[in-house]
């Protein structure tokens, strides 16, 4: 018995012709194909079918040995599928993570770092806040991610990639926007949102900053992300400080402007778990430097 014999029987089954079977499936002749059948029912011992004016019909024996020989069929096909798959080297995989809105310039630059050194890499992307992409590194879920520095992490490195300064951002027609820059004086009697928790190191660049130049702010309101900051500063006329590198996600409405003097700045890293030895990890941390990203 072979394979063919059970695809033949198969077909002539499902089509319920040996004729249909033979031109319609298997494109052969149907004396041929009769001949295939009484092989394999001489090699089963048993009759198979019934044949008659309006077509064929599977005998007791026939209905049994058709599901045995769907399955058959079907290990056959992932036997191969297998052996394929055993014969081609592995594919080399990479989780690589990035501070949500910092894709745009970091990961065309990494995937073809990556790709042109591993041809065929499977590069798995996670966007998130840098406190969740970091939880993920220390649970081994990511092999590297672009975040800000978080504290508390001595589990993990951390290479900086760039520094990105903070601008003051505001709606488009605010007075501010009649200035080429902005003192950090001219906001305190502004409505002013401040970064939430989940941004923890922006959040502590703005307090720091305000501290230090000695201006007490109060916020209004805390944001959590650059679309409810673009909803809060449009529809009550606030202010924020945000890394510049977000001008680019803003509407027309809204326009920013560098600080006046020192600006608040916050680095932007590559990190990864100490105990990670992957050769792929390696090659990007030594290529981070020639990436091409600049302050934005």
């Amino acid at each position: 018995m072979e394979l063919r014999h059970l695809r033949y029987f198969v077909a002539v089954a499902d089509a319920g012709s040996l004729t249909v079977a033979a031109e319609q499936k298997l494109h052969t002749s149907q004396p041929s194909l009769s001949r295939q059948i009484r092989d394999l029912e001489q090699e089963v011992g048993v009759p198979l079918i019934t044949r008659s004016a309006h077509g064929i019909e599977l005998t007791p024996a026939g209905k049994a040995f058709l599901d045995h020989a769907r399955m058959s069929l079907l290990q056959a096909e992932a036997a191969k599928e297998a052996a394929l798959r055993a014969a081609q080297p592995p594919k080399p995989t990479f989780t690589l993570g990035f501070l949500s809105g910092a894709e745009i310039d970091l990961l065309p630059e990494a995937s073809r770092v990556l790709r042109e050194a591993f041809p065929g890499i499977d590069i798995r992307l996670s966007s998130e806040y840098s406190p969740v992409l970091a939880k993920a590194l220390m649970r081994r879920k990511l092999d590297a991610a672009f975040m800000r520095p978080e504290e508390n992490m001595a589990d993990l490195a951390f290479k900086r990639v760039r520094t990105d300064p903070l601008v003051f951002v505001f709606p488009s027609d605010h007075r501010l926007a009649a200035q080429t820059s902005i003192a950090p004086q001219e906001i305190v009697n502004e409505t002013f949102y401040l970064p939430s928790k989940s941004a923890p190191a922006v959040r502590r660049v703005v307090l720091e900053y305000f501290n230090r130049v000695g201006i007490d702010i109060r916020p209004e309101h805390e944001v959590h992300n650059v679309v409810h900051a673009i909803s809060m500063i449009t529809s009550t006329r606030g202010v924020m400080l945000l890394p510049a590198y977000t001008r680019r996600y803003l509407p027309e409405t809204i326009t920013t402007r560098p600080v006046q003097g020192a600006a608040p700045t916050l680095d932007l890293v590559i990190a990864y778990h100490k105990a990670n030895n992957s050769p792929i990890l390696k090659l990007l941390l030594s290529r981070v430097d020639r990436l091409g990203l600049v302050p934005t």
